[in-house]
């Protein structure tokens, strides 16, 4: 037998054990291993004292029977590093004690490791280079060796400190390696030498590699030799690339920007936007104030525009009164760069619209501004793309001028409308036109536990507008923040009448709340005083979070879920396994439930990977003392599978759709007749 296999007793000492297990853990028992206490034995071979801990734990919930087994994955200590499975079970027929068995998963783990580091699409037509967590070269691609000129063999099991210049001094390297292990990467410019002694000038990103916890196994680094750039910035300056009345680029040096962007949006997926600025009637100030007077209002202009943008976009005068922006590294989505777009228009009109100072005289001054998106190659030519935003730029003069308009005119259209909806929905939360429908959550006996309150939009003729359209849109806006409140109003009054019947006085009722809403100043506050005026059982209100929360503002969003838990009210972590739960925040979260999500659910009957999927998040519940529920159960077999594994409730469609809460009353009546 291959694994290592020990009997331990009603007391967790070695009762038994195996020839493979009396080898591996020679050392550790060398006086003997009757009647040893087990954890000795995980204390000693363990190379984390946690994971001796995490042991202990789950030996002693399955000996007292609080849990029907124990799993977990550890290295051992020592070196090179092994790592090892443990599975523990208790013994059968009533005996007391357990059996534990190791087995070596040392392969599997370094072929899970070596998947992390492919999967950063190391052949890439940058330089790559792969080291250990100790910092010594394991592989470099062959544009490295073409930039260094080393052939691999002549790298690797060395540092990447061959490669130094001696132009960065200590302070340099400290600062690199602190962003690194603060921030888990690192980007800028490094002077490097190569094998010819050549020093030149390198693009350097460095990022660490960790495995499922936590700890770094490898870092990845991707350069690229950036010579030629730097050639041609010198270049630039020695042909006056600038204008020289704003400083700001002009037209040759925008079209080598817009060429480069074109080609960076091509290969990295996200949009570009370019908008052509107009100043509204120059031409009259400049005629009746004089060329210095114009002068300066370009000037002042210019400062205005390149206050209005981020860092790395650019700004440029074509000549006259006519300006260029061009925005890089927008969202991969049309409809999210288009309003991006749209914001930084907005910003710049408002920047523009602000009287100005000439001299003795104080001015106004409006914009006419045309943006066009660029993505995946189109416009082919950077003059293709001039040319729309210009296009653009006129039809916002015969719009009326001081606006914005965008080349295209279906994604005119789409920004409008989401306009419109943006002001039909605050109309709609005026009107009373949203309403609560209630999806049934049961146990495994089909027994209503509780149900969850879904927000529904029903315009006045009676027409459903999707969650899907509006519920991000809430969010990008704010409206979230008051919507999420009327939820929580009408959650607590629907409470304080399911209290009044014996047949709902039961039931928990879970709400929904963005990060925005719960990050609130005032929101525990909010709670608080709601449950209170409407009589409600808190412990019957479950607030559902998303993991996304995790990671913003963790240590205010466990002081705010302590506050509520202190009276009383529930919280669920939802759509558990889609997002990044780091299990360190997790531990630490006050949970009462975990909701596997319904994307795991779908397929459960008919793919293993789902299959286990779910179980590893039931039994993560389990250790951590959480309910599990299940949403999206459809079918029978979901749920037979579903409580074969350990999950013992369920919602969706099986148990009832989404209904009003008359409809949600009635379907209890019949259930309970």
């Amino acid at each position: 037998m291959p694994d290592q296999v020990a009997v331990l007793d009603a007391h967790g000492a070695i009762a038994a054990a195996n020839h493979a297990w009396r080898a591996q853990f020679a050392g550790a028992a060398a006086g003997g291993y009757g009647g040893l206490d087990y954890m000795t034995i995980c204390g000693q071979t363990m190379a984390a004292a946690g994971d001796a801990e995490a042991a202990y734990a789950g030996i002693q919930s399955v000996l007292a029977g609080c849990a029907p087994g124990f799993q977990m994955e550890y290295a051992m200590a020592g070196s090179p590093q092994r790592w090892f499975s443990m599975a523990v079970t208790p013994l059968a027929y009533g005996c007391q004690g357990l059996v534990v068995a190791h087995s070596e998963i040392t392969e599997r783990r370094q072929a899970e490791a070596d998947l992390r580091v492919a999967a950063i699409a190391f052949e890439s037509p940058e330089g790559m280079l792969v080291t250990n967590a100790d910092g010594v070269i394991m592989r470099v691609n062959q544009a490295f060796c073409a930039i260094t000129g080393y052939a691999p063999d002549e790298v690797v099991g060395r540092c990447p400190s061959m490669l130094s210049s001696g132009r960065h001094d200590a302070a340099f390297y400290k600062d690199m390696w602190a962003t690194i292990g603060s921030k888990g990467a690192w980007e800028g410019e490094i002077w490097n030498r190569r094998k010819n002694g050549e020093v030149y000038p390198e693009r350097l990103s460095i990022a660490a590699v960790a495995d499922g916890a936590d700890r770094v196994t490898h870092y990845v680094a991707s350069l690229s030799d950036i010579t030629v750039s730097k050639a041609a910035n010198d270049e630039i300056k020695s042909l006056a690339f600038f204008d020289p009345l704003t400083r700001l680029p002009n037209r040759r040096l925008l079209l080598d920007r817009l060429r480069q962007a074109l080609a960076a949006s091509a290969a990295n997926g996200r949009y570009g936007a370019l908008m052509f600025i107009d100043l509204d009637n120059f031409k009259t100030l400049n005629d009746t104030l004089g060329h210095n007077i114009g002068d300066l209002l370009l000037q002042q202009a210019a400062g205005r525009l390149h206050g209005s943008l981020r860092q790395g976009d650019t700004v440029a005068r074509l000549g006259g009164d006519e300006f260029v922006v061009l925005v890089e590294g927008m969202s991969g989505h049309v409809r999210e760069a288009a309003a991006q777009t749209e914001t930084l228009a907005g910003k710049i009109l408002a920047a523009l619209n602000e009287p100005y100072q000439l001299g003795i005289h104080e001015c106004r001054s409006t914009p006419s501004i045309g943006a066009t998106l660029f993505h995946d190659g189109r416009p082919g030519t950077p003059e293709d793309v001039l040319k729309q935003a210009d296009i653009a730029m006129y039809q916002a003069k015969q719009s009326g001028r001081n606006g914005m308009r965008f080349f295209d005119q279906g994604m005119q259209d789409s920004l409008s409308a989401r306009a419109r909806l943006e002001g039909e929905m605050r109309l709609a939360l005026e009107r009373g036109q949203f309403e609560l429908y209630f999806q049934p959550q049961v146990d495994q006996h089909g027994c209503p536990t509780g149900a969850e309150a879904l927000l529904r939009w029903i315009r006045p003729d009676g027409q459903s507008v999707p969650p899907s359209s509006f519920i991000p849109l809430a969010e990008e806006t704010g409206l979230i923040v008051p919507l999420g409140r009327w939820v929580l109003e009408q959650a607590c009054s629907r409470l304080h009448a399911w209290q009044s019947d014996a047949a709902t006085s039961g039931l928990v009722l879970a709400i929904n709340v963005s990060a925005r809403q719960f990050q609130q100043p005032g929101f525990c506050g909010e709670v608080h005083e709601m449950v209170k005026r409407h009589g409600c059982n808190p412990a019957c209100l479950k607030i559902e979070l998303t993991e996304g929360m995790l990671l913003e503002n963790i240590e205010e969003t466990i002081s705010s879920m302590r506050a509520l838990k202190e009276i009383g009210v529930r919280f669920s972590l939802d759509d558990f396994g889609t997002g990044y739960s780091s299990l360190q925040y997790l531990k630490r979260l006050p949970l009462d439930q975990l909701k596997i999500d319904k994307s795991f659910v779908h397929d459960l009957a008919t793919d293993s990977n789902d299959q286990a999927i779910v179980l590893t998040i039931i039994a993560m519940a389990r250790s951590l003392k959480l309910d599990v529920i299940a949403e999206g159960v459809e079918t029978e077999a979901q749920r037979a599978l579903l409580e074969r594994l350990g999950c013992h409730r369920y919602q969706g469609y099986l148990f009832g759709r989404p209904m009003t809460a008359p409809a949600f009353q009635a379907q209890l009546t019949r259930k309970a007749a």
